[in-house]
Protein backbone atom coordinates (compact mmCIF):
# COMPACT_ATOMS: atom_id res chain seq x y z
CA UNK A 1 0.00 0.00 0.00
CA UNK A 2 1.49 3.01 -1.02
CA UNK A 3 2.30 5.26 1.96
CA UNK A 4 4.38 9.12 2.45
CA UNK A 5 7.55 8.22 0.58
CA UNK A 6 5.26 6.65 -2.33
CA UNK A 7 2.72 9.26 -2.35
CA UNK A 8 5.39 11.86 -1.77
CA UNK A 9 7.34 10.53 -5.30
CA UNK A 10 3.72 10.54 -6.93
CA UNK A 11 3.90 14.07 -6.36
CA UNK A 12 7.18 15.33 -7.52
CA UNK A 13 6.38 13.16 -10.67
CA UNK A 14 3.18 14.98 -11.32
CA UNK A 15 4.76 18.02 -10.33
CA UNK A 16 7.18 17.74 -13.09
CA UNK A 17 4.94 15.95 -15.66
CA UNK A 18 2.43 19.14 -15.54
CA UNK A 19 4.90 21.92 -15.79
CA UNK A 20 4.96 24.07 -18.69
CA UNK A 21 2.09 21.92 -20.08
CA UNK A 22 -1.68 22.30 -20.16
CA UNK A 23 -4.89 19.82 -19.87
CA UNK A 24 -5.82 19.58 -22.95
CA UNK A 25 -8.93 17.16 -21.64
CA UNK A 26 -9.94 14.98 -18.69
CA UNK A 27 -11.89 11.79 -18.87
CA UNK A 28 -12.32 9.25 -16.58
CA UNK A 29 -14.45 6.21 -16.06
CA UNK A 30 -17.44 5.17 -14.10
CA UNK A 31 -15.98 3.17 -11.36
CA UNK A 32 -15.85 3.46 -7.49
CA UNK A 33 -12.38 5.32 -7.81
CA UNK A 34 -15.24 8.34 -7.78
CA UNK A 35 -17.45 7.28 -5.24
CA UNK A 36 -19.36 9.96 -3.19
CA UNK A 37 -17.97 12.34 -6.04
CA UNK A 38 -19.35 14.23 -9.07
CA UNK A 39 -17.44 11.99 -12.38
CA UNK A 40 -18.79 14.64 -14.44
CA UNK A 41 -16.74 17.60 -12.46
CA UNK A 42 -13.61 15.42 -13.15
CA UNK A 43 -13.79 16.59 -17.06
CA UNK A 44 -13.40 20.12 -16.15
CA UNK A 45 -9.78 19.87 -14.77
CA UNK A 46 -8.17 21.09 -17.62
CA UNK A 47 -5.85 23.71 -17.95
CA UNK A 48 -2.32 24.64 -16.30
CA UNK A 49 -1.65 23.08 -12.89
CA UNK A 50 -1.39 25.62 -10.17
CA UNK A 51 -0.56 24.09 -6.97
CA UNK A 52 0.76 20.29 -6.26
CA UNK A 53 0.64 19.78 -2.39
CA UNK A 54 0.29 16.29 -0.04
CA UNK A 55 -0.90 16.10 3.26
CA UNK A 56 -0.18 12.37 4.85
CA UNK A 57 -1.06 9.98 1.67
CA UNK A 58 -3.51 12.59 0.33
CA UNK A 59 -2.88 14.70 -2.90
CA UNK A 60 -4.28 17.67 -3.56
CA UNK A 61 -3.85 19.52 -7.02
CA UNK A 62 -5.67 23.17 -7.80
CA UNK A 63 -6.04 24.55 -11.25
CA UNK A 64 -6.58 27.45 -13.04
CA UNK A 65 -10.38 28.23 -13.15
CA UNK A 66 -10.79 27.38 -9.13
CA UNK A 67 -10.97 24.13 -10.23
CA UNK A 68 -9.03 21.31 -7.54
CA UNK A 69 -8.81 17.14 -6.87
CA UNK A 70 -7.99 15.31 -4.28
CA UNK A 71 -6.46 12.21 -4.95
CA UNK A 72 -5.90 8.64 -2.90
CA UNK A 73 -4.26 6.17 -4.32
CA UNK A 74 -5.57 3.81 -1.41
CA UNK A 75 -3.57 -0.07 -1.96
CA UNK A 76 -2.90 -0.18 -5.70
CA UNK A 77 -3.16 3.01 -7.26
CA UNK A 78 -0.97 5.36 -8.99
CA UNK A 79 -0.30 8.26 -11.91
CA UNK A 80 1.83 7.01 -14.51
CA UNK A 81 2.68 9.05 -17.73
CA UNK A 82 2.87 7.15 -21.32
CA UNK A 83 2.43 8.77 -24.84
CA UNK A 84 -1.11 9.18 -26.47
CA UNK A 85 -2.25 5.85 -27.63
CA UNK A 86 -0.16 3.68 -25.50
CA UNK A 87 -2.35 1.35 -23.82
CA UNK A 88 -2.46 1.42 -19.87
CA UNK A 89 -3.72 -1.40 -17.85
CA UNK A 90 -6.19 -0.57 -14.62
CA UNK A 91 -6.05 3.31 -16.48
CA UNK A 92 -9.26 4.73 -14.46
CA UNK A 93 -8.61 8.56 -15.43
CA UNK A 94 -6.77 9.95 -17.94
CA UNK A 95 -4.73 13.66 -18.11
CA UNK A 96 -4.01 14.57 -21.92
CA UNK A 97 -1.49 17.02 -22.29
CA UNK A 98 -1.02 19.07 -25.05
CA UNK A 99 2.70 17.92 -25.61
CA UNK A 100 1.49 14.94 -26.35
CA UNK A 101 1.88 12.46 -23.09
CA UNK A 102 -1.42 11.14 -21.00
CA UNK A 103 -0.80 11.03 -17.32
CA UNK A 104 -3.23 8.13 -16.25
CA UNK A 105 -4.63 7.28 -12.70
CA UNK A 106 -4.48 3.17 -12.67
CA UNK A 107 -5.65 1.35 -10.04
CA UNK A 108 -6.09 -2.59 -10.09
CA UNK A 109 -8.25 -2.90 -7.24
CA UNK A 110 -10.37 -0.07 -6.89
CA UNK A 111 -9.42 1.30 -3.96
CA UNK A 112 -8.08 4.70 -4.42
CA UNK A 113 -9.97 7.51 -4.68
CA UNK A 114 -10.30 10.79 -6.37
CA UNK A 115 -12.78 13.68 -5.41
CA UNK A 116 -13.07 16.69 -7.88
CA UNK A 117 -13.76 19.20 -5.70
CA UNK A 118 -14.01 23.97 -5.74
CA UNK A 119 -10.06 24.24 -4.97
CA UNK A 120 -10.74 25.94 -2.26
CA UNK A 121 -12.66 23.47 -0.39
CA UNK A 122 -9.52 21.24 -0.42
CA UNK A 123 -8.06 21.67 2.79
CA UNK A 124 -11.28 21.48 4.46
CA UNK A 125 -12.38 18.48 3.35
CA UNK A 126 -12.70 16.18 6.65
CA UNK A 127 -10.61 13.57 5.69
CA UNK A 128 -7.95 16.04 5.32
CA UNK A 129 -8.34 18.27 8.15
CA UNK A 130 -8.19 14.78 10.27
CA UNK A 131 -4.95 13.98 9.28
CA UNK A 132 -2.28 14.56 12.62
CA UNK A 133 1.61 16.23 11.99
CA UNK A 134 3.06 15.32 7.96
CA UNK A 135 6.82 14.75 9.33
CA UNK A 136 8.21 15.11 5.95
CA UNK A 137 6.19 18.99 5.30
CA UNK A 138 5.74 19.64 9.02
CA UNK A 139 8.69 18.28 10.26
CA UNK A 140 8.90 15.47 13.32
CA UNK A 141 11.20 15.73 16.29
CA UNK A 142 11.17 13.42 19.22
CA UNK A 143 8.72 15.74 21.65
CA UNK A 144 7.18 16.65 19.07
CA UNK A 145 6.18 12.49 18.17
CA UNK A 146 5.88 11.80 21.89
CA UNK A 147 2.95 14.45 21.75
CA UNK A 148 1.57 13.03 18.95
CA UNK A 149 1.43 9.35 19.93
CA UNK A 150 2.43 9.40 23.38
CA UNK A 151 -1.36 9.42 24.65
CA UNK A 152 -2.31 6.94 23.43
CA UNK A 153 -2.81 3.35 24.76
CA UNK A 154 -2.44 0.91 21.62
CA UNK A 155 0.35 -0.66 20.93
CA UNK A 156 3.35 1.54 19.85
CA UNK A 157 3.01 0.15 15.76
CA UNK A 158 -0.50 0.29 15.84
CA UNK A 159 -0.67 4.21 17.28
CA UNK A 160 2.17 5.16 14.75
CA UNK A 161 -0.47 4.34 12.39
CA UNK A 162 -2.97 6.40 13.32
CA UNK A 163 -3.14 8.84 10.33
CA UNK A 164 -5.30 11.47 12.78
CA UNK A 165 -1.46 11.25 15.18
CA UNK A 166 0.82 11.33 12.54
CA UNK A 167 -0.40 11.53 9.01
CA UNK A 168 1.59 9.51 6.21
CA UNK A 169 2.77 6.22 8.45
CA UNK A 170 1.54 2.80 7.31
CA UNK A 171 1.97 -0.97 7.76
CA UNK A 172 5.50 -0.59 5.84
CA UNK A 173 7.51 2.31 7.11
CA UNK A 174 6.44 2.18 10.63
CA UNK A 175 7.99 -1.44 11.08
CA UNK A 176 11.21 -0.14 9.18
CA UNK A 177 11.16 3.13 11.30
CA UNK A 178 11.08 0.63 14.67
CA UNK A 179 13.81 -1.68 13.36
CA UNK A 180 15.99 1.04 13.09
CA UNK A 181 14.86 2.58 16.53
CA UNK A 182 15.10 -0.70 17.96
CA UNK A 183 11.77 -0.87 19.79
CA UNK A 184 9.42 -3.39 19.63
CA UNK A 185 6.43 -2.80 18.18
CA UNK A 186 3.80 -4.07 20.86
CA UNK A 187 5.73 -1.58 23.29
CA UNK A 188 2.86 1.18 24.55
CA UNK A 189 3.66 4.59 23.93
CA UNK A 190 3.59 5.55 27.62
CA UNK A 191 6.65 3.37 28.58
CA UNK A 192 9.21 5.24 25.58
CA UNK A 193 11.75 7.67 27.52
CA UNK A 194 12.45 11.12 25.64
CA UNK A 195 15.51 8.74 24.31
CA UNK A 196 13.33 6.62 23.01
CA UNK A 197 10.91 8.85 21.17
CA UNK A 198 13.98 10.85 19.59
CA UNK A 199 15.74 7.99 17.90
CA UNK A 200 12.21 6.79 16.79
CA UNK A 201 11.86 10.35 15.43
CA UNK A 202 15.10 9.78 13.34
CA UNK A 203 14.42 6.50 12.64
CA UNK A 204 11.22 7.64 10.76
CA UNK A 205 13.38 10.13 8.74
CA UNK A 206 15.69 7.47 8.10
CA UNK A 207 13.36 4.86 6.61
CA UNK A 208 11.96 7.54 4.53
CA UNK A 209 14.93 8.65 3.39
CA UNK A 210 16.02 4.93 2.33
CA UNK A 211 12.38 4.88 0.57
CA UNK A 212 13.04 7.52 -1.54
CA UNK A 213 16.29 6.50 -2.67
CA UNK A 214 15.77 2.68 -3.07
CA UNK A 215 11.90 3.88 -5.22
CA UNK A 216 11.74 7.48 -6.91
CA UNK A 217 11.43 7.36 -10.33
CA UNK A 218 8.51 7.66 -13.20
CA UNK A 219 7.13 3.71 -12.48
CA UNK A 220 7.33 3.27 -9.18
CA UNK A 221 6.87 -0.62 -8.49
CA UNK A 222 4.82 -1.57 -5.01
CA UNK A 223 6.49 -4.28 -2.59
CA UNK A 224 3.38 -6.24 -3.53
CA UNK A 225 3.06 -6.19 -7.86
CA UNK A 226 4.58 -9.54 -9.09
CA UNK A 227 8.15 -9.48 -9.65
CA UNK A 228 9.14 -6.68 -7.28
CA UNK A 229 11.89 -6.85 -5.12
CA UNK A 230 11.67 -6.57 -1.50
CA UNK A 231 14.63 -3.46 -0.02
CA UNK A 232 13.48 -3.55 3.20
CA UNK A 233 15.04 -4.37 6.38
CA UNK A 234 12.04 -6.59 8.27
CA UNK A 235 9.06 -6.06 6.57
CA UNK A 236 8.14 -8.45 4.70
CA UNK A 237 10.70 -11.07 6.01
CA UNK A 238 9.06 -13.40 8.62
CA UNK A 239 11.39 -16.29 9.38
CA UNK A 240 14.48 -14.90 7.38
CA UNK A 241 17.88 -13.74 8.76
CA UNK A 242 17.66 -10.16 10.50
CA UNK A 243 19.69 -8.24 8.61
CA UNK A 244 21.36 -7.10 11.49
CA UNK A 245 22.04 -9.80 13.86
CA UNK A 246 20.83 -12.73 11.59
CA UNK A 247 17.81 -14.34 14.67
CA UNK A 248 15.14 -15.27 12.19
CA UNK A 249 12.52 -12.73 11.71
CA UNK A 250 9.19 -12.84 13.49
CA UNK A 251 5.46 -11.95 12.71
CA UNK A 252 2.09 -11.90 14.17
CA UNK A 253 -1.03 -9.76 13.55
CA UNK A 254 -1.48 -6.19 15.28
CA UNK A 255 -4.42 -4.33 14.28
CA UNK A 256 -5.40 -6.31 11.54
CA UNK A 257 -2.07 -5.67 9.43
CA UNK A 258 0.90 -8.33 9.54
CA UNK A 259 3.89 -6.71 11.77
CA UNK A 260 7.13 -7.72 11.41
CA UNK A 261 9.94 -7.50 14.05
CA UNK A 262 13.32 -9.11 14.96
CA UNK A 263 13.41 -10.33 18.91
CA UNK A 264 16.56 -9.88 19.34
CA UNK A 265 17.25 -6.30 18.29
CA UNK A 266 13.47 -4.87 19.31
CA UNK A 267 13.15 -6.73 22.54
CA UNK A 268 9.94 -7.00 24.73
CA UNK A 269 11.67 -6.32 27.49
CA UNK A 270 10.79 -5.57 31.30
CA UNK A 271 9.65 -1.83 30.78
CA UNK A 272 8.94 0.69 33.22
CA UNK A 273 5.23 0.98 33.45
CA UNK A 274 5.00 4.35 33.14
CA UNK A 275 7.72 6.59 32.01
CA UNK A 276 8.32 10.87 32.73
CA UNK A 277 10.72 13.32 31.61
CA UNK A 278 12.01 12.85 35.35
CA UNK A 279 11.96 9.16 35.21
CA UNK A 280 9.98 6.24 36.28
CA UNK A 281 7.12 6.89 38.33
CA UNK A 282 8.17 6.56 42.08
CA UNK A 283 6.69 2.70 43.66
CA UNK A 284 5.66 1.89 40.18
CA UNK A 285 8.53 -0.40 39.60
CA UNK A 286 8.44 -2.24 36.50
CA UNK A 287 5.87 -4.67 34.56
CA UNK A 288 5.89 -6.31 30.82
CA UNK A 289 4.37 -3.91 28.18
CA UNK A 290 2.13 -6.80 27.02
CA UNK A 291 1.09 -10.01 28.66
CA UNK A 292 2.69 -12.39 25.94
CA UNK A 293 5.22 -11.80 23.34
CA UNK A 294 4.10 -14.92 21.68
CA UNK A 295 3.48 -14.47 17.72
CA UNK A 296 -0.30 -14.65 17.22
CA UNK A 297 -0.96 -15.47 13.57
CA UNK A 298 1.25 -15.50 10.46
CA UNK A 299 -1.70 -14.08 8.15
CA UNK A 300 -0.49 -11.34 6.05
Amino acid sequence: MPELPEVEIARRNLERWFKGHRIVRAEADATRVFRGAELARFTRLTGRVETLERKGKYLLLTLEGGHGLMAHLGMTGKFVRREEGEPVSHSRARFHLEDGHVVHFSDPRLFGRLEPVAAKALWDLPAVKALGRDPLTEGLTGPQLEEAVGDSKQDLKVALMDQGRVAGLGNIHAAEALFRAGLHPARKPGTLTPDDWKHLARAIHAAFDFAFKEQEGEDITYLEEPGSANRFRVYGRAKGPCSKCGTPVESFTQGGRTTHFCPKCQPLSMVPSRVSRKGPAAGKGTAPAVASTKPRSRRR
